[in-house]
Parts: structure tokens; C-alpha cells; sequence
């Protein structure tokens, strides 16, 4: 049991024990995330992994029927938008749903009317969610409840991409706003 806390140790210690540019530096050095995906947005038009490319990108995978975690994170990110100002425009800002059976163009366009406009929903079928969901190492999975219906167990990070679709680092959930502002001023600085 000790050789497994220490070995599971050093494998994490490397990120955690880190100086803040190592550990910025780390994942884009070791792990690959995103990847290719065929996806539709609010409006049925289809999107690829290309369609982000040129400007810097903000991803979160979530749904509209999200009771807690999506809402909250879509309002921090309205929060760091409207901070941003004009530079906003310079950012793309994607939620991809986990969702695909109920998250439709339609609903996603009604759900993101809510938060900033700068905000982009994409969708597909089941597979190409998963497909989605797998380059971008995202964990979900349907959670039955009472009944018949359903929640769907998700990450929370939102997942940030420089210019040409390399990712840079995340945004934890509920990371103190003037933090995750900064990340973002950061993003648009490459």
C-alpha cells in the first residue's frame, strides 16, 4: 500500500510541486488535448476543430439542463467577457454539450440567450459528442435519477487554446474571478 501512495505521489508531484511556469508548461508538454471533431452550433451550421482556428479559444463541455456547475461556470465566463471589453471579440468562447439528446441547436440557442453573446454552443449526435469528449479528455456520463429522468456527471474545467489550437492550460471550476481574467488576458497576449 505504501509503494502505491508513492508511486501515485510522484506521478502527481511533478504538476503540483511545480513552480507556476513549469506547471503552466507541463501539460502542454506531456498530455494532448483536443483534437478533431464535426460538430453542428446554435444555428445548425457545421463546425470543425478548423473553425476556431486564428483567434484564441475557451472550451467547456456541459449541458443545458445543468442544475449547478454549467450555469455558474457560463456566468463567470459572462463575467470575464464583459471585463474583457472589446478584446472579447477577439476570443472564442465554446460550450460543447455532453447532452446531444436533449441539447438541440434550438435549446442550446434558447439556453445561451441567457449569457453573454460572445458564447457559442455546439452539439452533435451521441458519437460524435463522444469522439468530441475523448480528444478532449472529458469525463462524462449519464447519471439516472427519480423517475426516468437523467443528469449527466461531468468535468468542470474550461480548457484554453492558443491561436493555432495547441492548448495552453485550464480554468479550474470556480477560479477566483480576477484569476481566471487574467488567464484569459494572457490567452489573447499569445
Amino acid at each position: 500500500m505504501r509503494g502505491l501512495v508513492l508511486a501515485l505521489g510522484l506521478c502527481i508531484l511533478p504538476l503540483a510541486g511545480c513552480g507556476a511556469k513549469d506547471a503552466a508548461e507541463a501539460p502542454r508538454a506531456s498530455i494532448k488535448i483536443g483534437g478533431p471533431f464535426n460538430l453542428i452550433d446554435q444555428d445548425g451550421k457545421p463546425v470543425t476543430e478548423k473553425s476556431l482556428l486564428g483567434k484564441p479559444t475557451a472550451v467547456f463541455f456541459g449541458f443545458t439542463y445543468c442544475p449547478e456547475v454549467c450555469p455558474t461556470t457560463l456566468a463567470d465566463l459572462t463575467a470575464s467577457l464583459q471585463a474583457l471589453g472589446r478584446d472579447a471579440d477577439k476570443l472564442n468562447v465554446v460550450l460543447i454539450s455532453v447532452d446531444p439528446e436533449r441539447d438541440t441547436p434550438q435549446q442550446l440557442k434558447l439556453y445561451l440567450s441567457n449569457f453573454d453573446p460572445h458564447i457559442r454552443g455546439f452539439t452533435g449526435t451521441p458519437d460524435e459528442i463522444a469522439k468530441t469528449a475523448k480528444a478532449y479528455r472529458v469525463y462524462y456520463q449519464k447519471a439516472p435519477q427519480d423517475g426516468g429522468e437523467y443528469t449527466i456527471d461531468h468535468s468542470s474545467a474550461i480548457y484554453l487554446f492558443d491561436r493555432q489550437g495547441n492548448f495552453v492550460e485550464p480554468i479550474g471550476y470556480q477560479t477566483p474571478p480576477d484569476r481566471a481574467l487574467a488567464q484569459l488576458r494572457r490567452l489573447l497576449a499569445r
